[in-house]
């Protein structure tokens, strides 16, 4: 088989990756969790997860009746570290939801001329009408950390990013929109594993880029930008959730869990959703565990 990008992601296990991570990687068995700060050492069973996730659709798909009869307007963004779960998480969200009401907006490289607009502008382009929800995957926060690390953006334009960051974010919540931002980590064995896994599997070597090639060796400094980007970005009005998605069905529940206790619907059952588990998901300081 032709490995993509001449098979760096299996040279970089071989040759490069921190002696922890290709021996956890080595002698991880099926359905094992690969990070021992992640407090639970085998992923969920699907049967489990079905059971849950099964009562959970049904509340999504009642709360996206009741967005679309009173016109309210939800805006929820997944940010995380490659491969650590987002379209996964987001096409659980979405999963029985009409698509021209729930909008998924993954935005690719800007264009000349988004490159010369203000840095929100192709952002705003694609929130929400009444009665609608969009679902970014990834989001204006590129430029506070893909950006930053890869050397994208100038000092300058980053410090003029979270110089109007909170303004920005506020009025979205002043407008009325539900906003919720999700962080989904995932521990640095876990992450090499998933990419290996794709770089093996042609039904999933799409999802690859030359950005994931180029980061493999660029785990510390998309720590300190993380950091840093938590510390300026945690807002009373729009706070980050944390989610660690070692296990990737625990996560979809939570992140499920967290945006329906958000939106005040009609018929919303809290007793079925439950409550996120706070051993996976909180506020940044939860990052720590993972990162």
């Amino acid at each position: 088989m032709n490995l993509p990008f001449d098979g760096a992601i299996s040279a970089f296990f071989k040759h490069k990756a921190p002696k922890p991570v290709r021996q956890a990687i080595e002698d991880a068995g099926k359905d094992a969790i690969l990070d021992p700060r992640y407090p639970y050492r085998e992923e969920m069973k699907g049967k489990a997860y079905d059971a849950v996730m099964d009562s959970l659709q049904i509340e999504l798909v009642k709360m996206q009746s009741d967005l679309k009869a009173s016109g309210k307007r939800l805006v929820v963004i997944f940010e995380g570290r490659d491969a650590a779960g987002k379209g996964g998480t987001i096409g659980a969200v979405r999963e029985n939801l009409n698509p021209r009401v729930c909008t998924v907006v993954a935005l690719s490289k800007p264009s000349d001329r988004e490159a010369g607009q203000w840095y929100f502008q192709r952002y705003v382009d694609w929130l929400p009408a009444r009665g609608e929800i969009a679902l970014f995957d990834r989001s204006w926060y590129n430029r506070a950390m893909i950006e930053h690390v890869f050397g994208f953006c100038t000092p300058a334009e980053r410090a003029h990013f979270f110089a109007q960051l909170p303004d920005f974010e506020r009025m979205l919540v002043d407008e009325g929109i539900i906003f919720l931002k999700i962080w989904l980590e995932v521990g640095q064995a876990e992450q090499l594993k998933r990419f290996l896994d794709r770089e093996q599997d042609p039904l999933k070597q799409w999802k690859l880029s030359p950005i994931d090639i180029d980061g493999l060796g660029k785990w510390d400094a998309y720590c300190a930008a993380i950091d840093e980007t938590m510390a300026r970005s945690h807002f009373d009005f729009a706070p980050w959730t944390v989610i660690l998605s070692d296990d990737k069905k625990r996560a979809r529940i939570a992140a499920v869990q967290t945006i329906l206790r958000a939106v005040d619907y009609k018929g919303r059952d809290l007793e079925g959703i439950g409550t996120p588990d706070p051993a996976i998901c909180g506020g940044p300081d939860l990052r720590k565990v993972g990162a």
